[in-house]
């Protein structure tokens, strides 16, 4: 254990993946506090180093400079930059799989796909957030969003875990559970699905 009683030497204790409404900034905490570890939202690590709310990045800088942004919080995040703590919960932002250098970076990772149908995800949303790549017609991109980014999540994912229709607490017991039968395992999680 480091200073603040983080594990030291190992990766995190798992990787939240999922749409925009999926309960990754909902449910990590969550998780997190069931594995006794810590929680990081990549986004937090992008606005803190950006010094602006994301929304206000894609607006000012555009989503290439957020995009670049992520895939650093990213690296750092899972600890392939120095100073990461190990061992925590990491939720990314919906759009962050979609980067090759983060998919090669998840890969050996215990990655959790937080499935969520179009219907959830829309009420979760709300689409009148101030959610930037929603801007227009929310219910069209947020389908769009979601077909698109289907295969990637499913390819990634070791672990999927419906959340439609459950409240948090009960999807945050799941993962943990799923995450500590994956970690008794001989060498890795293996790719399980509901």
């Amino acid at each position: 254990m480091d200073e603040a009683g983080e594990p030291t030497g190992q990766g995190p204790a798992a990787v939240l993946i999922g749409p925009p409404g999926a309960g990754k900034s909902t449910v990590g905490p969550l998780v997190a506090e069931r594995l006794g570890v810590t929680f990081c939202d990549t986004d937090d690590r992008v606005e803190a180093i950006a010094g602006k709310p994301v929304g206000d990045i894609f607006i000012e800088d555009g989503e290439l400079a957020f995009r670049a942004l992520e895939r650093d919080a990213v690296a750092w995040a899972v600890g392939s930059s120095d100073g990461a703590p190990r061992g925590r919960v990491i939720g990314l932002g919906g759009g962050a799989v979609l980067d090759p250098d983060t998919q090669r970076l998840l890969a050996g990772q215990p990655v959790v796909y937080l499935a969520t149908g179009f219907a959830s995800a829309a009420k979760r949303v709300g689409l009148s957030a101030p959610r930037p790549l929603l801007a227009g017609n929310p219910r069209a991109i947020l389908r769009k969003l979601l077909e698109q980014r289907l295969p990637v999540y499913q390819k990634l994912a070791w672990i999927t875990v419906s959340t439609d229709d459950r409240e948090p607490a009960d999807i945050a017991a799941e993962v943990a559970d799923k995450i500590r039968s994956a970690q008794s395992g001989p060498d890795q999680p293996s790719r399980t699905a509901q």
